[in-house]
């Protein structure tokens, strides 16, 4: 009597072979991504003789903050292609070509035509694959199979690795050979990702390629005159004068408050809504501001952390000049080590745990008090802060941000209506993207000759919102019907 045995499966530390095709495509696109982000200011505001475009500080953060939020908007778009177009699937891997194209365009076009071509690109392409990354991963998994979380998890490290050893390159290339080696760095690890991905996406479940919701082909051209449209319009704002670099945040944050604003009244209108869907939907609005103000502040690092890092931080390690895009990797370290703390704490403390809208309410308040923590050295002079303050002042950044980040997309799944799964995730982006469009505009008030009034007031703003949510948090609960 022969037995047939079942060919064991291929693992990657215990997760199904092909996370290992998703976790890489996505780690070497944030670091590309964060890579990047970590000498773009530096670019936009450096002098010419040292290599950058001379741009203004102010004009040069508010690009940032605009750039940043158009990110965020471009996730909406990234989901709308994959749900109704192309899946989940394809939708990321062209994503990413897009990506590695505008690396490509900042590493070899000159002057503002690399710069604007490049951010586009990157700000389209990083929303596909942001919005579609975490889809492809679920599809990895049946609903029960008991893996899941610790697959998330690994993605999760994968991002981190990313955006951790991004700045470390870029910045040693910048400051030895220049900025468009380090763009070019860039594009090099988004290259890299993309050559493993292609080898393995054939090995993606049939779940990743599907279209969920195919869009009629009479709706297409619709929709195409739409986007042509919206295209032309912009460009009439800019030949017109209306859009420039210097309003830019400005305009962004316009478009994702109104774009917030209709996509809350749509859910809300609907008739397809329970009593108790309704009330959930309400409860997320006090959340979905907090949210907003602390991304406002969370989002400085690439603003004004950045111009703090290269005029007023002490760089000196051992007699050694430390590149300044560095201080951009020291947030994922502490990301990496934390994670699994916060993770553990949630799980032990299990019912016992703080809900949801405390969690909010801790995090504003908490990135409030990083931004106060700036105000003892300011009056240490240029190049008078150490390097330990900043250290000290992110990790600060990064218990706010795991407080709120990962509840936040957690949240938005547990209180979405049934018909509307997708818009309420939707919409903690958007929060995300209208506080780094703010972050850009608030980092134009920042004055180096006189901080403490930026940091006080944003800091003590920041603590208000919180204690108005914990305030509100018993109306907030009960609105949640019975959602933690």
């Amino acid at each position: 009597m022969t037995t047939t045995e079942t060919p064991k499966e291929r693992t990657f530390f215990g997760q199904p072979f092909s996370l290992v095709h998703v976790f890489g495509v996505e780690m070497w696109e944030r670091f590309s991504f964060y890579g990047m982000q970590g000498i773009l200011l530096l670019y936009m505001f450096y002098n010419t003789t040292e290599g950058g475009l001379g741009i203004p500080k102010p004009t040069a953060v508010s690009i940032i903050g605009a750039y940043g939020g158009a990110v965020y908007l471009a996730t909406i778009l990234g989901a709308w292609i994959a749900d109704r177009l192309a899946g989940a699937e394809r939708t990321l891997f062209f994503s990413a070509i897009v990506v590695m194209a505008g690396h490509i365009a900042l590493s070899l076009l000159p002057g503002f035509a690399g710069l604007g071509a490049g951010l586009v690109l990157i700000a389209l392409g990083s929303g596909g694959v942001k919005a579609n990354a975490t889809s492809v991963v679920g599809t990895l998994y049946s609903e029960q199979d008991i893996r899941r979380d610790a697959g998330f998890s690994l993605f999760y490290l994968g991002i981190n690795l990313g955006a951790f050893l991004g700045p470390l390159l870029t910045g040693l290339l910048q400051t030895s050979a220049g900025f468009h080696w380090g763009f070019g760095l860039a594009a090099l690890g988004m290259a890299i990702g993309l050559v493993q991905y292609s080898f393995g996406r054939r090995s993606l479940p049939a779940a990743s390629k599907t279209v969920p919701n195919p869009l009629p082909g009479r709706r297409r051209l619709q929709m195409a005159l739409i986007a042509v449209a919206g295209v032309v319009v912009v460009l009439v704002l800019i030949l017109a004068g209306i859009l420039t670099a210097d309003n830019s945040a400005d305009a962004v944050a316009i478009v994702t408050l109104l774009a917030a604003i209709a996509l809350f009244a749509v859910i809300l209108s609907s008739s397809r809504l329970s009593a108790v869907e309704r009330r959930r939907v309400i409860s997320f609005i006090p959340m979905f501001i907090t949210s907003v103000a602390f991304w406002s502040l969370y989002q400085q690092q690439f603003t004004v952390v950045t111009i703090y890092a290269n005029d007023r931080l002490n760089l000196d390690l051992f007699g050694w000049t430390m590149p300044v895009a560095w201080v951009q990797s020291i947030n994922p370290i502490f990301i990496i080590i934390l994670s699994g703390v916060f993770a553990a704490i949630w799980t032990k403390w299990g019912a016992k745990q703080p809900a949801t809208p405390y969690k909010f309410a801790a995090a504003a308040i908490v990135m409030g008090l990083a931004f106060l923590l700036f105000i003892p050295f300011s009056g240490t002079g240029e190049h008078g802060t150490p390097l330990i303050a900043l250290v000290g002042i992110l990790f600060v950044f990064t218990i706010a941000e795991l407080l709120l980040s990962p509840v936040g997309l957690s949240l938005s799944t547990k209180l979405a209506p049934r018909v509307f799964q997708t818009q309420i995730v939707a919409l903690f982006f958007l929060s995300i993207a209208l506080g780094t469009a703010i972050s850009g505009i608030l980092a134009g008030f920042y004055d180096e000759k006189n901080e403490p009034p930026y940091f006080g007031i944003s800091g003590f703003v920041a603590i208000a919102v919180g204690g108005v949510l914990i305030a509100l948090t018993p109306w907030v609960r009960k609105m949640m019907s019975g959602v933690r």
